[in-house]
């Protein structure tokens, strides 16, 4: 996982929930999401399963918080929860 990374997305190739996922984030103006590939690395999917308490892909963190899956996006996106968490963050004065 990529410290410096805004959005961190652990993924599989064939998943049709982390298109979606990504899908929504572009449309929301995301250009780059830190994706771990938990198909082609088993230690990463267990670093997941640690991290999350899932098994399941994608898990979605935005700024180090857990967002949770796909389906946890759109329902966050729905409530109007998701663009502030896009939003640069303003730098103390």
């Amino acid at each position: 996982m990529n410290p410096n990374s805004f959005i961190t997305m652990y993924t599989t190739e064939v998943c049709p929930y982390c298109l979606r996922a990504k899908a929504l984030l572009k449309a929301r103006g995301v250009t780059e999401i830190d994706e771990i590939r938990v198909d082609r690395d088993p230690t990463s999917r267990i670093a997941m399963i640690e991290r999350t308490g899932r098994r399941t892909v994608p898990q979605i963190f935005i700024g180090g918080a857990h967002i949770g899956g796909c389906d946890d996006l759109i329902a966050l996106d729905q409530r109007g929860g998701l663009l502030p968490l896009l939003q640069p963050q303003a730098a103390p004065d």
